[in-house]
């Protein structure tokens, strides 16, 4: 294979650079300048072209494992370039437009589109402002989604400091299939019961793969595709709402007999409660004015009241049966 210096002068990818600028150089030239060298067996022009043909357009994307599937490729030249594309990145986030907003499952995924091929699971949280602009993205965790694993602070504590209105989370599958696993329900869940407690809208979870994409708030809701409607902010909490038991008060009528007649009164005689008191006496403590009087019936006429306190005989009254209803 020729080397690099005994390619002329005017093909070389450093000269022809400062000749006639970056515009006039291909992509495989200008990574050729950022590799320096070739491997053995190939000039880092070939070895360029290699590395932009194996990636194409996911190139801005690679990782450092990535370029070491790559024979020949080491670590120094693989953070050669992946440092590059970090600064580059991390310019252009900062140039960028401050205000991303985010309206749909669709911008959500925009914003994330370097975890679509990832071959480990990752959970990114946006979180998101009243107006649903993004205030900051943020890596979760990495590798096998599990509800114990994940702990709701991790994505509700910077949504508090930041004073976030909303999150949306996105979760790659590296296996393609798009659909919610039972360990994605479960995370789910958690995180929106956490998210009410917290008073911050859960506003879509959303599982992408290379080349698919599912989002629990459009299949939830298939009437509205973006997440604000009329001003307002909607979420998962009132897409998946269950319904809640209704509990219907039943009241039973308790029917008991106070008064008692006819055969429980013995022979001549009668009794009458009542809870006032004889005459101008102060009711006796503890006993709340409840009395017992019997009304006994005498040959001659006259009849005799007998008041009882819990028992214990207070008085008896001569009275006949006309006094006896004034006193009463």
């Amino acid at each position: 294979m020729p080397k690099l210096k005994d390619i002329p002068q005017i093909d070389r990818p450093r000269e022809r650079f400062l000749e006639k600028g970056p515009d006039a150089l291909s992509k495989s030239e200008l990574l050729a300048i950022l590799l320096g060298s070739g491997i053995k067996g190939k000039n880092v022009k070939q070895l360029s072209e290699q590395i932009i043909r194996k990636f194409s357009n996911k190139f801005l994307d690679i990782t450092v494992d990535d370029l070491l599937e790559i024979p020949g490729i080491g670590k120094a030249k693989a953070l050669q370039i992946v440092s590059a594309l970090a600064l580059i990145k991390r310019f252009y986030e900062e140039l960028g437009p401050k205000d991303n907003i985010v309206l749909s499952a669709q911008d959500a995924v925009s914003l994330t589109s370097e975890i679509r091929d990832k071959k480990k699971e990752y959970l990114v949280c946006l979180y998101l402002n009243a107006r649903n602009a993004l205030l900051k993205k943020e890596i979760i965790s990495i590798g096998t989604l599990d509800k114990s694993l994940i702990h709701p602070r991790e994505i509700f504590g910077p949504a508090v400091e930041l004073r976030a209105a909303g999150v949306v989370l996105l979760h790659n599958h590296p296996s393609g299939d798009v659909e919610p696993s039972n360990q994605d329900v479960e995370v789910i869940n958690k995180i929106l019961e956490a998210g009410k407690i917290m008073g911050v809208n859960v506003i879509d979870f959303i599982i992408v793969s290379e080349k698919d994409t599912h989002s629990v708030f459009q299949s939830s809701q298939k009437e509205i595709t973006h997440y604000v409607s009329d001003g307002v902010q909607h979420s998962l909490f009132d897409l998946l709402e269950t319904e809640q038991p209704t509990y219907t008060p039943t009241i039973k009528k308790i029917h008991k007999v106070y008064f008692y007649h006819g055969s429980r009164t013995k022979a001549g005689r009668f009794q009458l409660q009542n809870r006032r008191y004889l005459g101008n006496e102060p009711p006796p403590t503890g006993l709340g004015g409840f009395f017992l009087f019997k009304l006994r019936l005498s040959p001659s006429g006259s009849h005799s009241i007998t008041r009882q306190e819990s028992g214990v005989l207070c008085g008896i009254i001569n009275t006949n049966y006309l006094d006896l209803l004034k006193i009463l």
